[in-house]
C-alpha cells in the first residue's frame, strides 16, 4: 500500500500597504534605526490601517491571492485551520468566517492558537487529518493582526511587530513528498515572560485593566530571547539527526521571523550556510503566525519540487517545534 503524505500544493501571502519604518518609530518612541536594527534585523514593518478590519481581512486577502495564482477551488476546501494570536473576536470563530467570506461551503473550519508557533502546529494538524485519508483538501492560513494588541508607547514591543498573513493548500501526495517528520514541544512555565494581562478568564477586561494598559502584549525579552536561541536551535538539529541530514542535504531553512540574532544562531547549529536560510524580517517584522507562510510566498519562485526543507519556530506558551518537508512545486515563473 504506497504510504499517503501531506504536502504543500498552493500557497498565497498579504502584506497591509502601510510601512510603520523606523524612521517613523522615532518619531514615536525613545529608540534609533541603529538601535532596532542591530538588535532585531528589522527596518520596517506593515500595519493593517483598514478601519473595521481584522485578522480574517489578512487571510482572506492571502487566500484571494492564493486562488488567483494557483487556480484553486475553493469550494473543493475539507477543512481550514486559521492559526492566530489575534483573532477577529473572542468566542466567535475567525477561521469559520474566513471558510463563509471565501465560499468553502463544504469546509468546516476551527482556531488554533500556538503564539508564534501557531502556523507550525498548523502544518502538524493538517497533514494528520490528510494522513488520516478523510480529507483530502486542507488550508492552513496564519495570519495576525499583531497592531492591535501592541502598546507604542513600549519600546521593547513596539519595534518588533508586524501585521501580515500567508496560507498553504495541503493535499495527498504518493510520490513522497511533503510532510516527513516533525518534532513539537511546549513548557507552559514560560507563559509569564511573554503574555497579555487582561482579557481572558482569569483578568476579565474591566475600565481598571483598559486603564492600566493590560490588554498589550508584554515581553521579558531577555528570557524569551534565551528560550527562544536554545529551543529553536535545538529541534532544529534534532530533526537533521533524526533523519540523518547535515547542513548540506538541507535547501532551506525557514525559520520563524522574531529577531534575526535568534535565526542565525538556528542556521549556525544546523550548519547552514546563510544563502539556505529565508529572511524577510527586515521587511515585514515579526507578524507571529504569518511568518512562516510569508516566508514561503516570498521565495516561492526560488523552491524547486524535491527541495528538502526546515520550518522552526518558536512562541509564548512556551511553544516551539520543528517541521522536515520535502517541496511538491516547481517555481512558477
Amino acid at each position: 500500500m504506497t504510504k499517503i503524505t501531506a504536502a504543500i500544493t498552493a500557497l498565497g501571502g498579504y502584506v497591509p500597504e502601510f510601512k510603520l519604518t523606523n524612521k517613523l518609530l522615532e518619531e514615536m518612541v525613545e529608540t534609533t534605526d541603529e538601535w532596532i536594527t542591530s538588535r532585531t534585523g528589522i527596518k520596517e514593518r506593515r500595519i493593517l490601517k483598514e478601519e473595521g478590519q481584522g485578522t480574517s481581512y489578512l487571510g482572506i486577502k492571502a487566500i484571494e491571492q492564493m486562488v488567483a495564482d494557483y487556480n484553486v477551488e475553493v469550494t473543493d476546501i475539507d477543512l481550514l485551520i486559521c492559526c492566530t494570536a489575534t483573532p477577529d473576536m473572542p468566542v466567535a470563530s475567525t477561521a469559520c468566517y474566513i471558510a463563509s467570506e471565501i465560499g468553502a461551503t463544504k469546509a468546516f473550519a476551527y482556531d488554533l492558537m500556538a503564539a508564534c508557533s501557531g502556523f507550525l502546529y498548523g502544518l502538524s494538524t493538517a497533514s494528520k487529518f490528510i494522513q488520516s485519508g478523510q480529507y483530502k483538501k486542507v488550508l492552513v492560513v496564519g495570519a495576525d493582526k499583531m497592531s492591535s494588541i501592541i502598546d507604542y508607547t513600549d519600546r521593547t514591543t513596539c519595534v518588533i511587530f508586524g501585521d501580515g498573513g500567508g496560507c498553504v493548500l495541503m493535499e495527498p501526495n504518493e510520490e513522497g513528498f511533503g510532510v516527513q517528520d516533525e518534532i513539537l514541544r511546549s513548557d507552559g512555565n514560560g507563559r509569564q515572560y511573554l503574555k497579555i494581562d487582561a482579557g481572558g478568564s482569569i483578568l476579565p477586561a474591566s475600565a481598571e485593566t483598559v486603564a492600566t494598559n493590560k490588554h498589550f502584549v508584554h515581553q521579558e525579552g531577555q528570557q524569551v530571547f534565551k528560550f527562544a536561541v536554545s529551543n529553536m536551535a535545538d529541534v532544529s538539529a534534532e530533526i537533521l539527526e533524526n533523519n540523518n541530514l547535515t547542513g548540506d542535504d538541507v535547501d532551506w531553512l525557514v525559520p520563524h521571523q522574531a529577531n534575526l540574532r535568534i535565526i542565525d544562531a538556528t542556521a549556525r547549529r544546523m550548519k547552514l550556510d546563510k544563502e539556505k536560510v529565508m529572511i524577510n524580517i527586515q521587511r515585514y517584522g515579526n507578524t507571529t503566525c504569518g511568518t512562516l507562510p510569508l516566508l514561503l510566498w516570498d521565495y516561492q519562485n526560488q523552491l524547486h519540487k524535491g527541495d528538502k526543507l526546515v520550518f522552526a519556530a518558536f512562541g509564548g506558551g512556551f511553544t516551539w517545534g520543528a517541521i522536515y518537508l520535502t517541496w511538491a512545486l516547481n517555481p512558477k515563473k
